[in-house]
């Protein structure tokens, strides 16, 4: 056997930028490894990581495009499956217009910025993501709220770390990674933790507060009603670089502890406590999870966060949340030409008129477009191509997603395997791994950093994503690079480094300045943070953020509360899976071989459930089944379930879509959903359980 080659690259397995080494030999990646040298994971790797090879090299990973005929799938050539598409997407252009083509992508492969591109100079202004409830719902509250995203300073040494609704150790959020959190935490921060659910992290915890689930925003507003009282904010802030502050003031009070601490059942002293340990703790850094955007307070309750970062003074200050200073390359929305998509087409997106912060942002949430393809309102909907997305498991209503994906006239795909989103397409385009690209990987963060992504091995006929834009987008007469690699060239210009170059640093970061308001102020129409929006007023809502009530719930549907009696927590996350995805790798599945369920066992004993049995979950849109974890740390009205599950194996039986996907059972109704975002509600909803027959 030949040599082993040592090559350091960047991990994709999750939200990325896990810095790798990957062992090569006569032309096959043996192994992968944490690199020490990495800024972002110091020589960490979890599991997704680790089992990177078997992804790569899994034996029902689709090696090649394929093309759905008479017979089933088919293998063609590249040719064949792209000049396919082009072809398709020209016809539905010449009858109805470029926007009834979709254009679709999950979390991520780092392709963002490609598949922007296609999308504006093909002229279709519905780009379909889930942004709308995961991270860009977060950016988009923040770019109105104080012009930015604040980012946990983990190396600035926060002496008090508030952990809302998120588990970095498990989940390795975006920007920094959960060692980052865990070596700020070690050198002895106080830490206040809020989740329902007892934890690794809540047992470390100074205070935990099991909040009930979706009720963040009154929590928030219940912390800030403490820090207004108590005059705990930071005076020479708040008077120069506060919108609304006495408008604000009055919200806040309209939130006393007596009626915060029975929207969510914490009580009122450990409200207060905790309250008092982050304002008067400094610095103090919040560091949030996806749990909080993904109700309909989304927008509100990431305002209140960000409230809370600047009235403590926390706000751009080290060891606080910070905006973390880019380096000098071009920016996705750079790249993607956002100025190519005509103001025309652009005034028809879809919910755009309704969802305006997600059209601020460039995107539609899900249910509008669902809505075009069933109803043909306000038009149709008629081609779609999905990358790196698996939307029958993993968006709210999944049953209403299928039938909308499966009425489309023309589907392409692109992804690793056949799963059963990519089962309903006409063309399957076989993606490489983040083993299998180049690029320059996470520069569509705020941590400050870009990281090169090399390619280290070809494995069949995959392209990377990139490669895949480009390269459609030639077809469709749009103007792309030669190859991926010029596009990186273009990408890096303003840095002054070329691909080649870059490799060969590993990594660029941008020049951390701290309190850039003092000079600056704030990237909003008044300068300051707006605690009272002016966006949002011009756009006709409230501009004061506020506490909103889940349409579905014990105390807005006591009637249906009496058939469906439990609060059901979905989207449990843990660390093998990464949403939808790793189902069939064995090192993980092994793992975590069926989806469980979590029930305290009170609530168990009620209902004959005992630990691995098999248990019926039903709300009102349908019943899934998953085995009985019994966990006495969440409440005995709540149940905990995970999501993203499917079963690649079960290939005859459509890999058991409608088995136990948890999606099955949530709501995408407009009513459930944030108002100026689209956020669906993914988080809350009422459940009844039962035990299963095996």
């Amino acid at each position: 056997m030949g040599a082993v080659r040592k090559i350091r690259t960047a991990c994709r397995s999750c939200h990325g930028g896990c810095g790798v080494i990957a062992h090569v030999q006569d032309g096959k990646v043996r192994k992968v490894e944490g690199d020490p040298a990495s800024p972002i994971s110091h020589g960490t790797l979890c599991s997704k990581g680790l089992a990177a090879t078997q992804l790569a090299y899994h034996p029902d990973r689709i090696l090649y495009p394929l093309k759905k005929g008479d017979g089933g799938w088919k293998r063609v050539t590249w040719d064949e499956a792209l000049n396919t598409v082009a072809a398709k997407f020209r016809e539905v252009i010449a009858a109805h217009g470029a926007e009834s083509i979709v254009i679709g992508q999950g979390t991520g492969r780092d392709y963002e910025s490609h598949l922007y591109r296609f999308a504006n100079l093909l002229g279709t202004p519905n780009v379909l993501t889930a942004g709308h409830m995961c991270y860009v719902s977060r950016v988009g509250a923040t770019l109105i709220t104080c012009g930015n995203l604040p980012v946990s300073d983990w190396s600035g040494d926060p002496r008090c770390i508030v952990m809302w609704a998120c588990n970095p150790q498990w989940t390795n959020p975006d920007e920094h990674k959960g060692v980052d959190f865990w070596r700020a935490y070690k050198k002895g921060a106080r830490l206040v933790v809020i989740d329902p659910r007892k934890g690794f992290l809540a047992d470390k915890a100074d205070l935990w507060l099991q909040l009930r689930p979706g009720t963040d925003a009154a929590l928030a507003l219940g912390f800030l009603n403490v820090i207004v009282a108590e005059e705990l904010y930071d005076k020479e802030f708040v008077e120069n670089y506060i919108n609304g502050w006495e408008a604000f003031k009055e919200r806040v009070r309209q939130y006393p502890l007596e009626k915060v601490a029975e929207i969510t059942w914490v009580e009122k002293d450990l409200i207060r406590k905790a309250a008092r340990m982050y304002a008067t703790t400094k610095p103090a850094s919040l560091q949030w999870g996806v749990p909080t955007e993904q109700t309909l307070n989304c927008t509100d309750c990431t305002r209140l966060l960000t409230g809370l970062m600047a009235v403590t003074g926390n706000l751009d200050a080290p060891g606080g949340n910070v905006f973390f200073v880019p380096p000098p390359v071009r920016t996705v929305s750079q790249f993607a030409r956002h100025r190519d998509l005509p103001a025309e087409q652009r005034n028809k997106q879809l919910g755009g008129d309704r969802y305006k912060l997600a059209s601020r942002v460039a995107l539609i949430t899900p249910k509008v477009a669902w809505d075009a393809i069933l109803t043909g309102k306000p038009y149709p909907l008629k081609a779609g191509l999905l990358c790196g997305t698996n939307p029958v498991i993993t968006r709210a209503n999944a049953r209403e997603a299928y039938e909308a994906l499966k009425k489309l006239d023309f589907l392409a795909v692109i992804d690793f395997f056949l799963t059963p989103t990519a089962e309903l397409a006409d063309i399957f385009l076989p993606a490489g791994t983040w083993l299998e690209q180049n690029h320059v990987a996470d520069n569509w963060k705020r941590h400050g950093y870009i990281l090169a992504r090399q390619k280290v091995v070809e494995i069949g006929e995959c392209w990377q994503d990139h490669k895949i834009f480009l390269e459609l987008g030639k077809r469709m007469g749009q103007e792309w690079w030669d190859t991926v690699e010029d596009a990186l060239d273009y990408l890096l210009e303003p840095s002054g480094l070329t691909w080649e170059q870059f490799k060969e640093a590993g990594y660029l970061k941008g020049e951390q300045v701290y309190h850039k308001y003092r000079e600056k102020g704030f990237s909003t129409p008044t300068g300051k943070v707006e605690l009272y929006s002016t966006i949002l007023e011009k756009w006709g809502h409230d501009p004061l953020p506020k506490y909103t009530e889940i349409p579905e719930s014990p105390v807005s549907r006591p009637d249906l509360a009496a058939k469906y009696p439990y609060i059901l927590n979905t989207g449990l996350r843990i660390p093998t899976f990464f949403h939808s995805a790793n189902r069939m790798i064995p090192w993980l599945r092994e793992i975590r071989p069926e989806p469980l369920v979590e029930i305290h066992p009170q609530t168990a004993q009620k209902h004959g459930i005992e630990e691995g049995d098999w248990v019926e979950i039903a709300s009102p849109r349908g019943r899934v089944k998953q085995r009985a974890k019994l966990n006495e740390g969440i409440d005995p009205r709540v149940v905990v379930a995970e999501h993203g599950w499917w079963y690649p194996e079960l290939k005859d039986a459509g890999h058991g879509w409608d088995r136990a996907n948890i999606n099955l059972l949530t709501d995408n109704s407009h009513a459930s959903m944030d108002p100026v975002m689209g956020a669906t509600n993914l988080r809350v909803l009422l459940c009844n359980i039962a035990r299963a027959e095996e």
